[in-house]
């Protein structure tokens, strides 16, 4: 049963991609949407006995890595944490593949669509459920290619191309630096299990390794790589620019990726390898300073976006901020709450979205909508449930942020409050652009073309089935799971997640001043009713603050979000395209090479000697290259025996008695000096691994 809750979505993929032609866009439709329909039930059976029944289960598929000590299995494990996120991940997928029938339904290519968003679904279950780390870098690795793949399958479009690129190449520095430290976590524990390692990590406590001649903590290095591959897959500030414009992309699959999929993995990662977080040193207050300013800055930025769906990517981006700084309170239960009440209503904000962009001919633009109140009555309604459900009392995101905020406020430290006043500030902002998306789509007059805005409808009844469905969790959910995820007393994660006594303050929040407890729910009050007023009335008083000059700065500021953009495109591109054109390839290709290569020196030294031996040396290294790749990897081997040979000479020579006794002044120098040699065959390997690339690259082309 359990291994079917993971592979029924692959097997929808395959059918659906692989013999789309010969059974149509009906027959992929009904295959993906079966199996995505049989894989929610069963995890609401698995839900029912892990979670609800306290019986976690493990299951061990096959041997898939064994070299020594290093063994890997294809296991999954199914505890508390698991089962929650693989019934928010199927149900909030099954609803996007229902919807996708509709709003897809004019598109050729809907098979294609249906493998994609399966094969999706498929990758994150495999990234939750995963029992040990390489397993989990699978399926964080296919989450990130389908999205690629789903953000860029309008490939004719120009702008998603870029967005997918985008997307790709940011994701790859969070997910080089979450290789990494899986790699010294192998290091260090010989093991990659999650259960392993999570019994050894009090050992290692006080533990330092050495690292191109520093010592560092262990715990702490493994936490800070891990925590990068978060932020790039979570999108938080510094590589969060991916985000908003992964909006290029059909909107099921917006849906899909910020309310389920993708940009959650990062916080379930922290809240898996808790163990380790709380074990290392000052890791968690980065996570909280991360955290806070990512949902200060992402909804400061959404008070000015004029397109509908980039106003909801940072609404998600704010909201995953909240999820990250909860973990750095080392409140994970919260934040895995906050994130399956989120999944809820930002599905629906996005759906509704999308079917007011597919009833007024693909208009995205805010300032062209208007009037669409009586016009889309269903989706206006459930876009005020998606809205409120982030800012308003007693809706769900209200029972998951604000315990969030009163988490902050009861740490009593600097940190604490620092976060819980950008939060509260941030909830102000959520609220204010919430109900300006709500007025300037709907309540406001028409502004967009008469033969669109007269002609538009509300969708068929596909999409408001589905809507309908989302409105139900959007506003009650939050009220009926509290008690039962982050209630006081609760055990509903057991296991799953781990509380360190010494940090974990649940009970601190329940003795915060009321004042403090509602100062959130006061700002958000008076952010809806200062977005309402300010549009209704005080229109010409906007526009005359967009009009002085420090308002048309600060206005500049926030709509070009806060120039990230242009400081990596300005900034690190340009600098990266200079050096690779003047440096790399004027002075080191043209210029070194050519004047030290075979021809440069034979032509400098002339009718000589040297000259018969340099032309000798010449032809002997251009017989080398004889473009087989069983060559090009011999190279590659070699070099590779060359640095561990030169590694294991360092160590042999440094840890040598004579050394220790005798040549002890010396021998930290020599250790720095193997060290420097070492790292310049590291930088010899890697660019023989790129030309080797270049070179099959290159022949492949020839022989086409």
């Amino acid at each position: 049963m359990y291994l079917l809750l993971i592979f029924l979505s692959i097997i929808g993929s395959f059918f659906s991609g692989i013999f789309g032609k010969q059974i149509g866009s009906w027959g992929s439709t009904k295959i993906t949407i079966i199996c995505l329909f049989l894989s929610f039930l069963i995890s609401l059976l698995a839900f029912y006995e892990v979670a609800l029944l306290g019986s976690p289960v493990y299951l061990v598929l096959i041997n898939w890595i064994s070299s020594d000590v290093l063994n890997i299995n294809w296991g999954f494990i199914f505890d508390s944490l698991t089962v929650t996120m693989c019934l928010v991940v199927t149900f909030i997928s099954l609803l996007v593949h229902l919807y996708s029938t509709e709003y897809m339904s004019h598109d050729p290519h809907l098979s294609r669509f249906m493998a994609y968003l399966s094969l999706f679904t498929f990758f994150m279950l495999i990234l939750v459920s995963a029992d040990n780390f390489v397993q989990m870098f699978v399926g964080w690795e296919g989450v990130g290619l389908c999205s690629y793949l789903l953000i860029n399958f309008w490939f004719t479009r120009i702008q998603a191309n870029k967005a997918a690129i985008k997307a790709m190449l940011l994701n790859r520095i969070g997910d080089f630096s979450l290789v990494i430290g899986i790699l010294i976590l192998f290091l260090n524990f010989k093991s990659l299990d999650y259960a392993t390692i999570a019994v050894l990590v009090p050992f290692f406590q006080n533990q330092n390794f050495n690292l191109f001649c520093f010592d560092l903590h262990v715990i702490s290095s493994i936490s800070v790589f891990l925590f990068i591959g978060a932020v790039g897959k979570s999108a938080q500030i510094g590589l969060h620019t991916w985000l908003p414009d992964a909006m290029e992309g059909p909107t099921p699959v917006s849906a899909l990726i910020h309310a389920a999929t993708m940009v959650t993995a990062g916080v379930f990662l922290i809240a898996r390898t808790c163990f380790l977080f709380e074990y290392s040193f000052k890791v968690l207050e980065v996570i909280i300073l991360v955290g806070a300013i990512t949902s200060f800055l992402a909804s400061s930025i959404g008070l000015v976006q004029n397109d509908l769906k980039r106003v909801i990517a940072y609404s998600t981006c704010s909201q995953l901020g909240y999820m990250i700084f909860a973990c750095g309170l080392s409140n994970y239960s919260v934040g895995i709450f906050h994130l399956t009440n989120h999944a809820f209503f930002k599905a629906l904000l996005f759906l509704s979205a999308g079917s007011v962009i597919h009833s007024i001919s693909d208009e995205q633009d805010m300032r062209k909508m208007g009037g669409l109140k009586n016009l889309l009555p269903f989706t206006y309604i459930s876009m005020v449930c998606g809205s409120l459900a982030l800012s308003f009392p007693f809706l769900t995101g209200f029972y998951s942020k604000d315990l969030i905020l009163e988490a902050a406020f009861s740490k009593y430290n600097l940190l604490g409050f620092f976060s819980y006043f950008l939060g509260t500030v941030g909830a102000f902002f959520t609220a204010f652009y919430s109900t300006r998306l709500l007025f300037l789509t709907f309540l406001s007059k028409p502004n967009g073309y008469r033969k669109i805005i007269c002609y538009s409808q509300d969708s068929g009844f596909i999409i408001k089935f589905v809507l309908g469905i989302l409105i139900l969790p959007s506003i009650f959910i939050g009220y009926l799971s509290k008690d039962m995820l982050v209630g006081v007393g609760s055990n509903f994660f057991e296991n799953s997640i781990f509380f360190n006594l010494n940090s974990f303050n649940s009970f601190d929040a329940e003795f915060v001043q009321n004042f403090y407890k509602t100062l959130p729910i006061h700002f958000s009050l008076f952010g809806i009713i200062l977005a309402f007023l300010v549009y209704s009335f005080k229109s010409k008083f906007l526009f005359k603050m967009k009009s002085f000059l420090l308002g048309k700065k600060f206005y500049s500021f926030l709509n070009k979000k806060w120039y990230f953009d242009k400081i990596y495109n300005e900034v690190l591109g340009a600098f990266f395209f200079k050096y690779g054109y003047s440096l790399s390839y004027k002075f080191i290709d043209r210029g070194i090479f050519e004047i030290l290569g075979p021809t440069g020196l034979s032509f400098l030294t002339g009718p000589t000697g040297l000259s018969f031996l340099t032309l000798n040396l010449g032809s002997m290294l251009h017989k080398t290259q004889t473009n087989f790749l069983y060559h090009l990897l011999l190279t590659v081997l070699f070099s590779v025996t060359l640095l561990l040979f030169f590694e294991l000479f360092r160590t042999i020579i440094i840890t040598n008695d004579f050394f220790i006794n005798y040549c002890n002044e010396y021998s930290n120098i020599l250790n720095y000096i193997f060290c420097s040699i070492i790292n310049i065959f590291s930088l010899e390997l890697l660019f023989i691994n790129i030309m080797v690339l270049i070179i099959v690259i290159k022949t492949n082309k020839t022989y086409q």
